[in-house]
C-alpha cells in the first residue's frame, strides 16, 4: 500500500510493518494502524523515529527509545492494560516515547508518563498512562543527547 506522508513522501507499506492500536492513541482515538519509520540518512540507530499513521498521512509523531535517554527507565505496568498486546516478553516488547521536538532544539523532550507498549510479532500496541510522578510528561533531552553525541 502506498500513503502519501507529509514527512516522508509517498511510501509503500507492507502489511507486515502496520502496528495496530485497538484504541487508538491518547488525542487521536481513531487512528488505530500505524508503522514506524525513520530517516534513511540518519539510520535506524539514529534515536528519533516516526510512529507513521495510515489512516491520517498527515499525522507523524516523533517517537524515541526511552531508554536512550534514562537508561534506568522501567514503568510499573499493570498486567491488565496489556492484555490485548498477546503474550509479551524481553524478546517482542519494545518501548516508545513520543518526542517534542520545537525550533528551539535546547527544549527537546520526551513523554515518560505515556509510553507506547508494542508486540513486535503480532505487531499489537497500546498506549498507557504511568501513575507515578517519577516519569515526567516533558523530561528534558537536549543535554542528555548532546553529551552523548559528543561523547561518541
Amino acid at each position: 500500500m502506498i500513503i502519501n506522508t507529509r514527512v516522508f513522501g509517498a511510501i509503500d507499506i507492507t502489511e507486515d510493518k502496520i502496528i495496530t492500536f485497538e484504541s487508538g492513541i491518547i488525542g487521536f482515538p481513531d487512528l488505530k494502524h500505524f508503522t514506524l519509520l525513520h530517516d534513511d540518512e540518519e539510520g535506524k540507530d539514529a534515536g528519533i523515529r516516526f510512529l507513521q499513521s495510515i489512516e491520517e498521512p498527515g499525522f507523524a509523531m516523533p517517537v524515541m527509545d526511552p531508554l536512550i535517554v534514562k537508561p534506568d527507565y522501567d514503568p510499573q505496568v499493570e498486567d491488565e492494560l496489556l492484555k490485548s498486546l498477546g503474550k509479551i516478553d524481553e524478546s517482542n516488547l519494545l518501548v516508545l516515547v513520543s518526542a517534542t521536538i520545537p525550533s528551539d532544539l535546547t527544549k527537546m523532550s520526551v513523554n515518560l508518563q505515556g509510553p507506547f507498549v508494542i508486540n513486535v510479532e503480532e505487531r499489537k500496541a497500546c498506549q498507557v498512562i504511568v501513575d507515578t510522578d517519577k516519569f515526567p510528561v516533558k523530561f528534558p533531552i537536549y543535554e542528555i543527547l548532546k553529551s552523548r553525541k559528543d561523547g561518541e
